[in-house]
């Protein structure tokens, strides 16, 4: 046993559990009954952790691209159509001169998500390979992912407040653009795979030998 697995006893390995709903560490014997605290169910690791998180997480990834390529904003007004994407959206206020809200924008709305997205990645990897690589700094990324999750809806929350107080009837209309779906749809993906990602599947591999990534190993003759 290796130092690191000295230093770090895992709750697992104590024979102990804690609900996934209160955090109250229980026996590992009642593992399928409920809390004795809140009534949820007992589990040891939530049920198809890394199978649910992957799907989300995949999907929001294949939402990201239109999302930040389609329309959020339709303006329709007596001087035509007009239609907005995130981008378009970020560099009209920065030439307009509002650098801060530019920037504001650009990191809530296209930074964020995807900075999200890759951290879910590298935590999931982390897990499926079994690492103990910095395991203490990749627990406080999913703190960090799981706090800044509500802030993501930036654009969004902004297309309905100008459509909200848009009330010029034929002169101008405001609606809400297929990107706008597409945006909420991403954040709220990955919102799902952070919930259904248990952090505490990172520290069992301390009770486990690394796993190399599954990619066939070429002898020197040429075969497998």
């Amino acid at each position: 046993m290796s130092a690191d697995r000295l230093c770090y006893p895992t709750a697992a390995t104590q024979g102990l559990l804690a609900c996934h709903a209160c955090d109250l560490v229980s026996s590992l014997t009642l593992e399928g009954a409920p809390c004795p605290r809140c009534g949820a169910t007992l589990h040891r690791r939530k049920p198809a952790s890394m199978a649910r998180a992957w799907a989300f997480l995949l999907s929001a990834y294949l939402l990201y691209i239109p999302a930040n390529l389609l329309p959020i904003m339709v303006t329709q007004s007596i001087f035509g159509t007009q239609h907005d994407t995130i981008l378009s959206g970020v560099i009209y206020l920065w030439l307009s001169g509002s650098y801060m809200l530019s920037l504001v924008v650009l990191i809530a709305s296209v930074v964020v998500p995807l900075l999200k997205m890759m951290i879910l990645t590298l935590l999931l990897l982390t897990v499926r390979r079994r690492s103990t690589w910095r395991l203490r700094e990749q627990t406080r990324l999913y703190t960090v992912v799981e706090v800044i999750g509500r802030w993501s809806m930036l654009d969004v929350f902004v297309v309905a407040l100008l459509a909200s107080l848009v009330r010029a009837g034929s002169l101008a209309t405001i609606t809400p653009g297929a990107g706008a779906l597409a945006f909420a749809s991403v954040v709220v993906l990955t919102m799902l795979a952070s919930l259904c990602f248990d952090p505490r599947l990172l520290w069992d591999s301390l009770d486990a030998p690394p796993r190399p990534l599954d990619f066939p190993v070429v002898n020197h003759d040429g075969t497998l």
